[in-house]
């Protein structure tokens, strides 16, 4: 994975109640979100950290596959993936462009080409277009095969809601554990059925699936804030975290569950997308904020 560096920050929606902050040289992420004036998400004073500590800060895109990846080879349809770990407990974890520096097209358009190398044979493209207004945060993430074959793909993003934050996810089953690849999808029960909007439990790390609409629903009650957050139909997970030492909840939408290689390879559901040469694996999210009257 390539490093960026902190460089301009590109300021969108100052002229609304939702603006952010970006930082284009370190992984096109989100340093800031407001709402009607309240900063939402878990945003270091300096934004240098970011790179010193990329994982547990405002808001980054996951491409070309989200969650962890085992490093070390393994062929997927007919080539060699063979990822360097870039995370403690050894695995390859949220693509190659989270922290990579990435280019800004004007406006609210950011854009990588990336792939080819670094143990990820494929070539290809990713874009981002973030869109805030009155109210609403519009954000467009886009991986775009530039290989002669197909090639596996995965999108998602990777929020730290800023605590105290109550999530709702309305989910039918959940994945107990993103750190056990042998972790399969249960009816939810206990503090996995976020049917209903709380705090989520310290240590839980899990992904859920069989979502309902809206998928998501955030509230921050000491701010009076409220938010919903609606998915294209290709993110049909949600992962949340709730991490000691982490003063922020992670609510990521991804089009695919963890282990995505190993359940591509086997044949079962919740495995990367293998995308054909030149076609495009798109994935939106929509947060809709407004004031809190309970």
């Amino acid at each position: 994975m390539s490093v960026g560096r902190v460089g301009d920050l590109v300021r969108l929606g100052d002229d609304g109640d939702v603006s952010v902050e970006v930082l284009p040289g370190v992984g096109a992420r989100l340093h800031r979100l407001r709402a009607f004036g309240v900063d939402l998400l878990r945003t270091p004073a300096d934004p240098r950290v970011h790179l010193d500590d990329p994982w547990f800060w405002g808001s980054y895109p996951l491409a070309p596959w989200c969650n962890r990846l085992p490093m070390g080879p393994v062929e997927v349809a007919g080539r060699t993936i063979d990822l360097p770990s870039n995370f403690p407990d050894g695995t390859a974890i949220h693509g190659q462009v989270a922290t990579a520096e990435w280019g800004h097209d004007g406006g609210g358009r950011f854009t990588i080409p990336a792939g080819g190398s670094g143990g990820w044979p494929w070539p290809y493209e990713v874009s981002q277009v973030l869109a805030p207004s009155r109210g609403r945060l519009e954000l467009t993430l886009a991986v775009t095969n530039l290989a002669d074959d197909p090639m596996p793909a995965g999108l998602g993003i990777h929020p730290w809601f800023l605590d105290p934050v109550e999530v709702a996810i309305a989910a039918s089953h959940a994945f107990p554990s993103n750190t056990d690849p042998r972790s399969d999808p249960e009816p939810v029960r206990g503090e996995l059925d976020r049917r209903a909007l709380g705090p989520l439990a310290l240590g839980v790390d899990a992904t859920w699936t069989g979502l309902g609409d809206p998928p998501v629903v955030l509230r921050w009650p000491a701010a009076g804030l409220r938010a919903t957050m609606s998915t294209s139909r290709s993110a049909r997970y949600i992962v949340a975290a709730h991490l000691a030492g982490v003063d922020a909840t992670a609510v990521e939408p991804e089009t695919h569950a963890p282990a995505g290689i190993r359940r591509l390879l086997r044949g079962e559901p919740g495995g990367l997308e293998l995308i054909e040469p030149g076609a495009t694996l798109e994935l939106r999210v929509e947060l809709q904020f407004e004031r809190d009257q309970t």
